[in-house]
């Protein structure tokens, strides 16, 4: 197509349809690229052609402003036709926590069987330093082409956060790193015609690791109030209120709060794939490794808080009803990707704790062993458990809403009621 100022804009695809990938491809339809939405899901890929967005960080109203401009599709046939491909699928770690590669090596694959010369091909996913101009080069190279004269390559970190509605493409600084200054220059043209401030660094490597910093600072700085809090309990010291004595330094303290765990699939996954990458080369990573297991072991740490309050009380675990309030990995989202919830409901049933959710944005949870379904009468749920535990709070979940259970543990903030404790 040509634009209003006639520069000529070729027709675009996204790799990937999730929670990074549609809202790119919904920006880049709105700034009036023709759009290609690849994805291997043939139900996403109709969910979205049928005007349902299947993730929460795109609206009905922005697929139905983009619905002449964006088509999904599960055909990589589409790519040939596309002068930029942008790869946004996942990068999650195996059942041994290392990096999982899988997902990225098979779209580049893709990708490379209907590239062509002139393209510009960008890498979304979060992964190591090195993958973009290691793997990714050498997988697309089995072509003959190569990156940086016959097509360009280029690496540019999502920043997307579920949920924020303040920060969005147009006012978060767009990392991106080139092969060469030519790649460099085509990928930072692209994401400026798209209204995002671009922000370069010297290498796809400066990109790939900044991104992996940004999430390691959150691990470890969550990690850190998460240790703190057990401290705390243990020495009969109020961590809430300790947090917001210190939350009033205008200077050199940044407030993070401690909770049941860490999910989603920036924290719990991101820095590892560093930790991994420093360990080949002989380079450990020490402090994310300790935020890690700091961070993991809080759903533990929960289950022997309530299991400790039930023996407190006189009540058998067997002979328990606890209510798992919110089980996604962040409040008002539907998202439960390494949500904590998980680990913690696996451990109180390996204690023999019968175990109930609600949560307003999911109906059933596939423990891994187990189905459970929401329970559906939440006024009812709280009046008869034994123990109500808050995990994420929810809009739904009003002080006058947990009023109403007989006796609440609170693990997102100062607890409420007489009848309750908090982490």
């Amino acid at each position: 197509m040509t634009t209003a100022t006639g520069r000529h804009r070729g027709p675009v695809a996204v790799i990937g349809l999730g929670y990074a990938g549609l809202p790119l491809a919904v920006n880049a339809a709105t700034a009036g690229y023709d759009v290609r939405g690849l994805d291997t899901d043939p139900l996403r890929v109709g969910q979205i052609t049928q005007g349902v967005p299947p993730v929460e960080t795109v609206t009905t109203p922005d697929l139905a402003a983009v619905r002449h401009r964006l088509r999904a599709t599960t055909d990589p046939a589409c790519l040939t036709a596309c002068d930029t491909v942008i790869l946004c699928v996942p990068t999650p770690l195996d059942s041994h926590g290392r990096p999982d590669l899988g997902p990225l090596t098979s779209a580049t694959t893709t990708v490379r069987d209907h590239l062509r010369a002139g393209q510009l091909v960008i890498v979304e996913s979060t992964t190591y330093p090195g993958t973009t101009d290691g793997p990714v080069r050498e997988i697309l190279q089995q072509t003959g082409l190569t990156a940086g004269i016959d097509f360009a390559l280029a690496y540019s970190p999502e920043r997307i956060d579920p949920g924020n509605t303040a920060y969005n493409l147009a006012n978060t600084p767009k990392l991106t790193g080139g092969l060469t200054d030519r790649c460099l220059d085509r990928a930072a043209a692209f994401y400026t015609s798209l209204g995002a401030p671009v922000h370069r660094t010297r290498s796809t490597r400066e990109a790939e690791a900044a991104k992996i910093l940004e999430n390691t600072y959150r691990q470890v700085n969550i990690a850190l109030v998460n240790e703190f809090a057990q401290l705390c309990h243990h020495m009969g010291i109020d961590v809430w209120d300790t947090l917001a004595a210190a939350a009033t330094k205008p200077f050199g303290y940044t407030p993070f709060r401690p909770g049941p765990g860490v999910g989603g699939h920036c924290i719990p996954a991101d820095p590892m794939y560093l930790v991994h990458r420093a360990g080949e080369m002989g380079l450990p990573f020490h402090l994310a490794q300790t935020a890690q297991q700091i961070n993991l072991g809080m759903p533990l740490w929960i289950a022997d808080r309530i299991c400790k309050h039930l023996d407190d009380s006189g009540t058998r675990p067997t002979d328990a009803d606890v209510l798992l309030l919110g089980v996604t990995y962040k409040p008002d989202v539907a998202d439960i990707r390494n949500t904590p919830a998980l680990p913690l409901i696996r451990e109180l049933h390996a204690r023999g704790v019968p175990v109930r959710f609600h949560d307003p944005y999911v109906p059933e949870l596939d423990t891994g062993t187990a189905t459970l379904r929401r329970a559906e009468d939440l006024p009812k749920a709280l009046t008869s458990a034994t123990l109500t535990v808050l995990l994420q709070r929810h809009r739904t979940y009003s002080a006058r809403t947990l009023a109403g259970s007989r006796r609440l543990f609170d693990t997102t903030g100062p607890a409420h009621g007489t009848e309750s404790f908090a982490l």
